[in-house]
C-alpha cells in the first residue's frame, strides 16, 4: 500500500454508471411484501423484479372506465328489457 494516493483527477459521483434505474425509498405494507417474496421464491426471481414487472403490466395495460352508478343503471334497463 503507498503512503500517499493522488485523487486531484478524481470525480465526484456513482461509481457505477446508471443502467436505466432508479434507487428509491417505498413504504409498502407489510403483508403486500411479504405476498411477493413468497411469490418470488416461487417463481425463481427476486421481488423487487416481480413488483417492478406488476407495476410495468400496471401501466401497460389500457385504462378502463370505471362504472358509474349512470352506466349501471344503463345495463340494468337493457337487461331487463330484452328478457
Amino acid at each position: 500500500m503507498r503512503d500517499e494516493y493522488d485523487f486531484s483527477k478524481g470525480k465526484r459521483g456513482a461509481v457505477l454508471p446508471r443502467s436505466g434505474k432508479s434507487r428509491i425509498t417505498i413504504m409498502i405494507d407489510d403483508d403486500v411484501l411479504e405476498a411477493f417474496k413468497a411469490r418470488a421464491a416461487g417463481e425463481g426471481c427476486g421481488y423487487q423484479t416481480l413488483i417492478n414487472t406488476t407495476l410495468r403490466q400496471s401501466i401497460d395495460q389500457p385504462r378502463e372506465k370505471p362504472l358509474t352508478v349512470a352506466t349501471l343503471r344503463k345495463v340494468l334497463r337493457e337487461e331487463l328489457k330484452s328478457s
